[in-house]
């Protein structure tokens, strides 16, 4: 079963519905391979664990 995995910050369940529905649908045509074949893996960050331009991304936002 093919697996796709993001890192990501913190999103409602309504935003990752959402991105898993249209990642797996994408991923499923160029691919060929059926929908209900994929896996879709969110790893949820908190702005303090990562880093843009060398600040906490909970300092920029």
């Amino acid at each position: 079963m093919p697996v796709i995995t993001i890192d990501i910050g913190n999103l409602d369940k309504e935003k990752k519905a959402g991105l898993v529905r249209e990642l797996t649908a994408k991923a499923s045509e160029v691919t060929q391979i059926p929908a209900e074949k994929f896996i879709v893996l969110i790893n949820e960050m908190e702005r303090d664990n990562i880093g843009v331009g060398g600040k906490l991304l909970s300092e920029i936002l």
